[in-house]
């Protein structure tokens, strides 16, 4: 029998051994293939980019691959796009995780968590840090660009995404590990302006505990907020609202939740919705917009099989005409 409060422990371990198998086959030269759907591929924190010059839409994620498509039902991959530097920190083989990609001023910025497991910070923590690699092309490849550290060395950090706010400025969009500091963060930090480093000190945004809505149990068996902060994404709805979605846990089931920021800058106050966003078993959520103008949510859920954890990219439609999101029906297929 597990006692109730080992159980979001074990849980979160064997998340993280599962997505250290994908995340390790990044290594290995894949076999490329072609019209496969979407329901078929298994892939953790899905990223879509639709590139408007190329009409291709390009997915990445964890694991450091790259899938392309031109209509979201059949997906040619996976490839292998990033190109880290051995002698860098990130070692000759880092995990990849929740890879995104940005196009900005011609350019293509591919926004990853890089894990260096020969490498430990205080209690055995595996160094785990957000950078920034780019290109020329949406396919890649992406390389480093001039700074070798984008964050202090010393901090646990992962789920990086871009955001450009009022003041005109962009930000790199991050998460403190909640296995460094008990009570995982959101945070921001200015990029400088060709995304090649950062310039100044974090600042907080907001903390795993101030959700209303996630779960997990104290060693005493009573209910405290989760400690997980996961894959943040910032949006804003047609009426100019800013938005942000974020995940965690309520017990064993992942679980997307969203803030609302009332000022309409990252400094907030983020004021946390009640209740998670989508259904249960949903997460790592992020909006993109099709060719055609229409909204979705890529999203990924969890089956188990064999008693292995496997993790695949979904799509919601999504009304952003208000000053809050409304998720819509789940698409089968990209259909």
């Amino acid at each position: 029998m597990i006692l109730p409060f080992f159980k979001p422990l074990l849980h979160a371990c064997a998340v993280i051994l599962c997505i250290t198998g994908a995340a390790l086959a990044q290594n290995a030269s894949p076999v490329i293939k072609t019209d496969v759907p979407l329901d078929s591929i298994r892939l953790s924190d899905p990223f879509i980019m639709a590139d408007k010059p190329s009409q291709t839409y390009y997915m990445t994620g964890t694991g450091g691959k790259l899938w392309k498509s031109r209509d979201l039902k059949k997906w040619t991959g996976p490839f292998t796009v990033a190109q880290t530097d051995p002698k860098s920190w990130m070692g000759p083989t880092p995990m990849i995780w929740a890879a995104e990609l940005h196009a900005h001023n011609g350019k293509y910025y591919y926004f990853a968590t890089f894990t260096n497991k020969a490498v430990k910070l205080g209690e055995g923590l595996e160094r785990r840090a957000c950078h920034v690699l780019v290109s020329d092309r949406p396919e890649g490849p992406y390389v480093p660009m001039k700074d070798s550290t984008y964050l202090p060395a010393d901090k646990l950090t992962l789920d990086a995404t871009l955001w450009t706010d009022t003041d005109g400025k962009p930000y790199m969009i991050f998460c403190h590990e909640w296995l460094q500091n008990d009570n995982g963060t959101v945070e921001k930090i200015a990029l400088k302006p060709d995304f090649s480093g950062t310039t100044g000190a974090p600042t907080l945004l907001f903390r795993a505990s101030d959700s209303p809505w996630s779960r997990e149990k104290n060693k005493d068996g009573s209910d405290r907020p989760n400690k997980v902060t996961d894959g943040p994404w910032v949006f804003r709805t047609k009426t100019g609202k800013l938005g942000m979605l974020w995940t965690s846990w309520i017990y064993d089931v992942y679980t997307q939740g969203v803030a609302y920021s009332p000022s309409g800058t990252l400094d907030g106050p983020w004021i946390q919705e009640k209740d998670p966003i989508t259904p249960p078993n949903f997460g790592h959520g992020m909006l993109f917009r099709t060719f055609d103008g229409k909204l979705l949510m890529s999203i990924h859920s969890h089956r188990s099989i064999n008693g292995r954890t496997i993790r695949y990219p979904k799509l919601f439609e999504v009304d952003d005409s208000g000053d809050k999101l409304v998720l819509g029906r789940q698409l089968t297929d990209g259909q």
